[in-house]
């Protein structure tokens, strides 16, 4: 079976990864032959902005050919059950789909978001285990139903160039939303800060657990400005409830993250995924400060993808 960036599990030793990924910082096109001749497949059952663009230029500065294709808006609607009698609106099956892109393309991305219905469905990844299981080709992840591993690595790199000290206090918050958002960025941002050995704190509202296996290394505390007392790294991200899957149990504006909320940390950096909704998961005051690393980790996302594509492309 071809080798996968999925999740964190996929990396045998993140500080190596970390430190190509920053050698891509300081010279982005030292392997602009690697992947010459070949072709990266991006498929995209959802939006996209960030991932769509970074993970191209990754792959430009690689050497690589592309194919991007927005599922939802050009291709067929697919079936991702087996066994089911295909009499309904879905005209394709996704193991007949996936194995033609597999023919297609040396690599693939895919991005599929979760349907927040259906917690064991959603857990299960179908759509993305589908294209490890028939694609026949390396895949990476540009974002799952419960995992965004391309995001964390950014995020990781982001702290390490502006962290001050070995082992810094890292604060994700739980903010509200008018919809209900999956866990993935917040489960691969824990799992990947607890793997760098930074002292991680999440804090949220009561009911808003995440996943138990995604809390291993890290501390919960349900007090807000008890936990971003001291913190040198505050992440602001919204996620639906775990326990009462996909609902919004709180609509509490206290946990909009503001500049008084900053004042309680070590002057700390803020950090988001984007896209943000301003004013309700942080204010104005707080994203465009001097202390904002939105658009250092936007741009690391480039090399996040870039180090992933190499690996691949070297195995």
């Amino acid at each position: 079976m071809p080798t996968n960036f999925c999740s964190l599990a996929d990396v045998p030793n993140l500080a190596d990864w970390v430190q190509l990924a920053q050698q891509f910082q300081q010279d982005p096109w030292q392997s602009a032959d690697l992947g010459r001749r070949k072709t990266l497949g991006l498929f995209f059952f959802n939006p996209s902005i960030r991932t769509r663009l970074s993970t191209q230029r990754a792959a430009q500065q690689l050497g690589l050919e592309l194919i991007v294709m927005n599922m939802g808006a050009e291709g067929w609607q697919l079936e991702t059950k087996d066994g089911v009698v295909m009499d309904g609106d879905k005209a394709e099956h996704i193991r007949d789909a996936i194995g033609v892109m597999g023919q297609y393309c040396d690599l693939i991305g895919v991005r599929a978001f979760a349907g927040l219905q259906d917690r064991s469905l959603d857990y299960a990844e179908p759509v993305l285990e589908g294209f490890c299981q028939h694609a026949g080709v390396p895949i990476l992840n540009l974002e799952s139903a419960t995992q965004h591993p391309l995001q964390a690595f950014a995020d990781v790199l982001s702290i390490e160039a502006h962290k001050t000290k070995s082992r810094p206090k890292i604060v994700l918050t739980w903010a509200p939303h008018v919809k209900p958002l999956p866990q993935a960025v917040a489960n691969s941002f824990l799992q990947w800060t607890a793997a760098m050995n930074y002292e991680v704190v999440v804090t949220h509202p009561q009911g808003y657990d995440l996943a138990p296996e995604m809390m291993q290394g890290v501390r919960y505390e349900a007090d807000k400005h008890a936990a971003l007392e001291g913190a040198d790294f505050v992440y602001a991200k919204n996620w639906a409830s775990y326990t009462h899957y996909g609902q919004i149990l709180h609509a509490d504006r206290q946990w909009t993250l503001s500049a008084k909320d900053m004042e309680l940390t070590d002057q700390a950096y803020f950090m988001h995924c984007l896209p943000v909704r301003r004013n309700l998961v942080v204010e104005d005051a707080v994203i465009d400060g001097p202390r904002s690393l939105v658009q250092v980790q936007a741009r690391n996302r480039i090399f996040s993808a870039q180090a992933a594509l190499y690996q691949l492309l070297q195995d």
